[in-house]
């Protein structure tokens, strides 16, 4: 998918001015510690992929510098129920707090500390559930603020990112690492993935949640979402962000486009058992009765002993979406996520019977779903 030209910002000059620094270790700023209640494991410490014999940490400390006054801490007020917790996030050009859903969606009160040690209430004005992002209201923002911006092209692999955030309760920190992976699926407990994410191996720990993955040009790149350890963490990328925030800040919820299909990777023996040419693409396994894709796309009810395994076949492969090649199943959800709306027809080129062809389908909002 082609990337998305931006204007020259106020940080982007910034690291134009910087040039390139070397790469240095996980770099660890803190403040007074705090407790913490997350559910992630946060990953270790690691270095970047290019070893520079001069290591200049100028670089990363003006990006810190100009950057770190637009990192929140959020606290959670408890109850009898619910202990409550910490978590990060930051503030947008506009005035809006971006966290997660998971750190401040369904809370009544939000507590938000800036670095200057100043506290605000903030009113959560939209939550989302599939991805996983929440959008806090603030009336009176200290005068330190300035706001970060959502990087708005892709994410290259290799590229140098830093992660600030509150990390065990620690406020104001700041790791380092490199895009490690892009369009990673990341698990939701609303049964439908999170499409499209970053994969980084700077160091985030419970408490990362919500804040921001920055570029050496001091935008957003992710919303930190987990650390797994064995130097593994996951953000949102700013993508997504882009699309969802502006919902939440409009009208409190955003609607996913839905496709109504289940799919099966295709390896070699989905590939022979299918007739195709190369194992690339995605199976349909199952269509939803009512959906969007019922009565277009045909599911595999078929089976073929391949080697001596009992394969799926007879169903459409999906090979490319309005011009987008799909290879696998963790592209067709970045697409669909990030190219596509609910009520937009979409050209589907499928392999059938061996044949390719193109077919048509109107896509509908993704259904709600119960969650805890």
């Amino acid at each position: 998918m082609p990337s998305r030209q931006r204007p020259c910002s106020r940080r982007r000059m910034l690291a134009l001015a910087l040039g390139t620094s070397g790469l240095i270790g996980g770099t660890t700023v803190t403040g007074a510690t705090r407790s913490v209640s997350s559910s992630e494991i946060g990953g270790g410490e690691t270095n970047g992929s290019i070893q520079n014999d001069d290591v200049d940490s100028d670089g990363y400390a003006a990006v810190y510098e100009e950057t770190i006054d637009d990192v929140v801490l959020v606290a959670i007020r408890g109850s009898n129920d619910d202990p409550g917790g910490l978590g990060s996030g930051f503030v947008l050009e506009n005035g809006f707090v971006v966290t997660n859903h998971h750190v401040a969606g369904d809370a009544d009160g939000v507590e938000v500390q800036f670095r200057d040690e100043q506290w605000r209430t903030g009113t959560v004005v939209g939550s989302d559930r599939h991805s996983d992002l929440a959008v806090v209201e603030i009336d009176d923002l200290p005068e330190i603020v300035s706001g970060l911006s959502l990087w708005e092209a892709e994410p290259v692999i290799g590229s140098e990112v830093l992660a600030l955030g509150n990390p065990l309760g620690l406020d104001a920190s700041i790791s380092q690492g490199i895009v490690s992976g892009i369009d990673r699926s990341l698990p939701s407990p609303t049964g439908f993935s999170i499409p499209a994410a970053i994969q980084t191996d700077a160091p985030v720990n419970p408490g990362n949640s919500g804040g921001p993955l920055v570029t050496l040009e001091g935008e957003v790149l992710g919303v930190v979402f987990a650390g797994l350890g064995q130097t593994i963490g996951f953000a949102i990328s700013a993508l997504l962000a882009d699309r969802v925030v502006p919902a939440l800040i409009g009208d409190g919820a955003y609607d996913h486009p839905y496709l109504g299909v289940g799919v099966l990777p295709v390896g070699p023996q989905v590939a022979t058992a299918n007739d195709l040419e190369e194992p690339r693409g995605v199976l349909i396994t199952d269509v939803e009765p009512g959906g969007p894709a019922d009565g277009v796309l045909e599911s595999a009810t078929e089976r073929e002993t391949i080697d001596g395994d009992s394969v799926r076949a007879g169903g459409d492969v999906i090979v490319a979406i309005d011009g987008h090649d799909i290879p696998n199943e963790e592209i067709l959800s970045s697409t669909l996520a990030l190219e596509t709306s609910p009520g937009e027809t979409i050209e589907i080129d499928v392999v059938r019977d061996g044949e390719r062809g193109t077919l048509e389908v109107t896509l509908s909002s993704r259904p709600d779903v119960d969650t805890p």
